[in-house]
């Protein structure tokens, strides 16, 4: 059996349709989901690993690399994909808002990468680290600051790895805009974000699913991100 994918936050959005996407090519696939979800009992029916892991403290890191160490002696590759999306408020502290995006986006990755790497590294044929950030890592965002930091932070970790585990491994990044609205969304706020992109379109999760299988089909990129934003840059 060929070595797994790792896709972290496949409980739902992206990374849920990439693990379905990878099962039904026969790729074996580990995921990692927060809280759970019925999408969770449908992705182990089809047979994908799940782990709960909580990112958000060292220790709920430490204890997801110790179940994948655990359960696997390679890796195909890692898709961070995991996120959360905290704007500044005065409910909480500044610090807090940076620590727990920074945690999330950042330092799992970070640890994650480090402490796995020789599963990549392992055995034979392509492999690959993918980050998921954002667009606001190219524009900033006043009501989500802390969150555009740690992507950018997020984005910077694919040149340093790049670097570090070339040739063996690439390392590239996806920055999605718009992708699917929630089911909350109202009409205003719907007509408001597709105005916002040249495309003035809600692509749903299809189109990362190609950009992230692209880029694993891809043997000559690497230390790259792929704007995934339907010309939002433009608009």
């Amino acid at each position: 059996m060929s070595a797994p994918i790792l896709i972290t936050g496949a409980g739902q959005r992206i990374g849920l349709a990439f693990a379905h996407h990878c099962l039904a090519q026969g790729q074996p696939v580990v995921v990692s989901y927060r809280s759970y979800r019925p999408a969770v009992d449908a992705l182990q029916k089809a047979g994908a690993e799940c782990l709960a892991a909580d990112f958000s403290s060292d220790a709920g890191i430490d204890d997801f690399i110790d179940q994948v160490k655990a359960r696997s002696d390679g890796l195909r590759a890692i898709i961070h994909n995991a996120s959360d999306w905290m704007p500044e408020s005065p409910e909480r502290s500044a610090t807090e808002t940076m620590q727990a995006m920074m945690q999330v986006h950042a330092m799992a990755p970070y640890r994650i990468n480090l402490a796995l790497q020789n599963l990549l590294t392992s055995g034979d044929g392509p492999r690959d680290i993918i980050h998921m950030t954002d667009y606001v890592v190219e524009k900033g965002s006043a009501k989500h600051i802390a969150y555009a930091a740690s992507k950018a932070a997020l984005a910077n970790l694919t040149l340093s790895f790049a670097r570090l585990l070339a040739p063996r491994v690439k390392v590239n990044s996806v920055a999605p805009s718009l992708i699917c609205f929630n089911a909350g969304d109202d009409a205003a706020y719907r007509q408001k974000a597709l105005g916002k992109s040249l495309l003035q379109m809600e692509p749903g999760e299809a189109v990362a699913v190609q950009t992230l299988q692209f880029i694993l089909d891809n043997p000559y990129l690497t230390g790259r991100t792929l704007a995934l934003d339907g010309g939002r840059h433009l608009a």
